[in-house]
This record gives C-alpha cells, sequence and structure tokens, in this order.
C-alpha cells in the first residue's frame, strides 16, 4: 500500500486541487473587445434568442458540477459542506485527468433539515438551489449526500432538468461491480441469470448494485441491512428497498443467504462476515469486499479460509487485485454523455458502460499499461477482472459505449459524438 504522511496530503492540497484556465490567451486590446465588453454582447444576444446556443458560446458543453452537502464524506460521515470541499476538488481532479471533462466543487451549505450546518439533508433545498445553478452546467454529479435524501434528489433533478444528473455514490460503484460480476459469471460458466448473489448493506450503493444487476440479467438476489434479511413480511422498508425484498422469513441469516451463494457484495462494514461464511458458499464463489477502508472480510482471511479452493476475490482497495474504484465509471460515463450532449444517464448507458469494462479486461493489456503495474498479471482471470485505472484505452471504450446508448436509447441531442 502507498504510504505517506500527514505533511504529504496537507503540501498537495495546499491552495486547492483546482483552479480556473484559459483556453486562448488574452493579448491585447482586441482581445479584451472580443471577450468582454462589447462584443460579448453579440454572444449574450444570440444566446438569449437561442438557448442552445450556451453549448457552442460558452464552457457549459464540458462543464460538471460536483455538488454535495457534505453528509456523507467518504466514510467520514456528516462534516459539512465546507469539509466536502477536498472530495469535491479531487473529483474535479479526476474528472479532467481521466475524461477530460471540466469540472468544479459546489458544496451546499444551505441544505439542511431548520438551516443548520450539520444534520438531516432537506432535499428540497437541495433541489432548488441544484437548479438554480444549473444554467452553466451540461451536467451534474451529486456526491456524498445521505441516504434516503439522495434517492429523491436524484430523482428529482434527472427527471425536471434537461442535462444527465448522476449520483456517483449510487451508481458509481454499481456499474463497476456489475462489470466485475460480468466477468466473473463468464469465468464460472454461468450466465447472470443462473448467479446466487447475496448483497450485504441495502444503502444507495448496495440498492443501486441490485438495480443494476437485475438490469443486467441476475434474478437471484438476497438483500441484508442493518435490521436484517429484506424480507417482504418487512413493514420498515424504503421504497427503493421494498422493490428488492424476497418472500423469506424475516429470521433469515446471512450465513443461511450465503450458503451455496455464487457471489457475495458487501457494501457495509468492516469484518462483517467471517472465513467460515466464505467456506459456506457454492463452488468457486466471488467475494466482493468493497467496505473502505477496511472491508467486509479480508483477503488475508479469505485466503486462510480458502485453501486450495478456487476464488475470485474484489475489495474497494488499491493495494489487492481487482479493485473497484468509482474512477472507472464517472469520468467516462460523463464524457460519452456530453459527446452526444445526452439529456440524462439512462440505465442503457450504465449498462453499456459495465459491459465495456467487462470487454476491456477480456483483452491483451498493452505493454505501455502493464509497465504502470509491475508484479502483478494482468492477464484475464480470477486476480484480473476489472480493468486498471490508468489503462489509456478507457478513455475511447467507455464513453463510445455511452454515447451509443445515449442515441439508441433517444437521449441525445446529436446524432454522432463531438467530444469538447
Amino acid at each position: 500500500m502507498d504510504r505517506f504522511t500527514k505533511e504529504d496530503v496537507f503540501a498537495y492540497h495546499r491552495g486547492g486541487k483546482v483552479a480556473v484556465g484559459l483556453p486562448r490567451a488574452l493579448r491585447g486590446q482586441h482581445d479584451l473587445t472580443l471577450a468582454y465588453t462589447p462584443g460579448v454582447a453579440l454572444a449574450v444576444k444570440e444566446i438569449a434568442a437561442r438557448p442552445e446556443a450556451a453549448y457552442e458560446l460558452t464552457a457549459k458543453r464540458n462543464l460538471v458540477a460536483v455538488v454535495s452537502d457534505g453528509t456523507a464524506i467518504l466514510g467520514l460521515g456528516d462534516l459539512g459542506a465546507a469539509a466536502s470541499i477536498p472530495v469535491m476538488e479531487g473529483k474535479a481532479v479526476l474528472f479532467k485527468a481521466f475524461g477530460g471533462v471540466d469540472a468544479w466543487p459546489v458544496p451546499l451549505g444551505c441544505c439542511r433539515m431548520g438551516g443548520k450546518d450539520t444534520g438531516p439533508t432537506d432535499p428540497e433545498r437541495v433541489i432548488a438551489a441544484v437548479k438554480a445553478i444549473a444554467p452553466q452546467y451540461a451536467g451534474i454529479n451529486l456526491e456524498d449526500i445521505a441516504s434516503p435524501a439522495c434517492f429523491e434528489i436524484e430523482d428529482v433533478l434527472d427527471a425536471e432538468l434537461d442535462i444527465p444528473v448522476f449520483h456517483d455514490d449510487q451508481w458509481g460503484t454499481a456499474v463497476i461491480a456489475t462489470a466485475g460480476v460480468m466477468n466473473f459469471a463468464l469465468l464460472k460458466g454461468k450466465t447472470l441469470g443462473e448467479l446466487k448473489i447475496v448483497i450485504n448493506g441495502a444503502g444507495a450503493a448496495g440498492t443501486r448494485i441490485a438495480d443494476m444487476l437485475k438490469a443486467a440479467g441476475v434474478r437471484d438476489i438476497t438483500m441484508f441491512d442493518i435490521k436484517g434479511v429484506l424480507s417482504t413480511s418487512r413493514r420498515d422498508l424504503s421504497r427503493q428497498n421494498a422493490v428488492h425484498a424476497r418472500d423469506v422469513a424475516a429470521t433469515t441469516t446471512r450465513r443461511e443467504a450465503m450458503t451455496g451463494a455464487d457471489v457475495f457484495i458487501g457494501v457495509s462494514a468492516a469484518n462483517v462476515i467471517s472465513g467460515d461464511d466464505v467456506l459456506a458458499m457454492g463452488e468457486f464463489p466471488a467475494i466482493f469486499a468493497m467496505a473502505n477502508p477496511d472491508p467486509e472480510i479480508t483477503p488475508e482471511a479469505v485466503a486462510a479460509a480458502m485453501g486450495d479452493r478456487r476464488y475470485v476475490m474484489v475489495t474497494g482497495r488499491s493495494d489487492y487485485p481487482n479493485q473497484i474504484n468509482n474512477v472507472l465509471g464517472f469520468p467516462y460515463l460523463f464524457r460519452g454523455a456530453l459527446d452526444v450532449r445526452a439529456r440524462t444517464i439512462n440505465r442503457e448507458m450504465k449498462v453499456a458502460a459495465a459491459e465495456a469494462l467487462a470487454a476491456l479486461a477480456r483483452e491483451s493489456v498493452p505493454a505501455e499499461v502493464a509497465a504502470l503495474y509491475p508484479g502483478e498479471n494482468l492477464e484475464f482471470g480470477d486476480a484480473y477482472i476489472i480493468p486498471k485505472p490508468f489503462d489509456t484505452r478507457l478513455r475511447r471504450r467507455i464513453p463510445a459505449a455511452v454515447s451509443a446508448a445515449a442515441v439508441a436509447s433517444g437521449v441525445a441531442r446529436l446524432a454522432n459524438p463531438t467530444e469538447c
């Protein structure tokens, strides 16, 4: 694992991680008249007469707002809007570095119940704030907004705005985990519809993983939240969770559900399953233990339990193989959406991204990519079912698949991708 000190982190962050850049120089009086008064008036009038001209005459076409109220920062929780800024800046860095997307942090300090600095999100305030800033942007990336408010916020904004609205905590992990499950199914020799899957964690990520897997063809999913199995007999389930409830006894345990299962997916808490739980799974299982920074079960504990038995291990960490890293998703989903001026990032586009990610992992890795990961075997198999973040082919493959799906599903304004 890469080691660093507090001083290293502060030195990297000092002065911020993002800044405004100028795509063309301001070299003299003539440029000044074009950039500002009086020339700018012509651009203003054109946009007033033809609103779509904002995509041509402003930065809008390649600009995404990274919006948070700071209620669910990484694994740190509710620390307020100001504390969310380093994460939002980091997100903007990844947007630009991997997807060529200009992104800007938009921390919302106005959007708590009762107008407080911390505490539950007021969905109406977040929705109103995002709608107010939306004219500047071609897309909205929602980030670190606590459940269940995040569901309502994304649903309403996606319905009422004509630009993509994407909550990465819901969908980012879901897209990449789905790609991993697709490739595991190939290795196991089963179709997605034949897999038996257990998901531990029914918050934003777990719920959308279940949604994505079902959209891709999975039929047998049993989910658990902190109170137990999502059973149809429970009366305390949210609307989003209720659609994944099963007709099983409310007393069904996680061990019982995992017995004979093909895949365990954890988006919950550290050390909640044991080696014995893994041993109860079916022959050649996959363990997606994605809690950060400490997984539901460590790779070392799985290795000790499994011995010589074959299995696939997946985590959210970079110091183990098969990392589920959201950077494989959001920069490319937005890149593909922006390239065809999509009105939304719909289910078809998300599944297309997952399929493209899975397909790329099955290809031979170029020498220049392999050189970035010395000592790792980047050949499709149990220890390599997901592409690496610095694989430069991602920039071409994933956006192209997303754009094509946008066009095919009728949500694109442009018939052919035109990268900004």
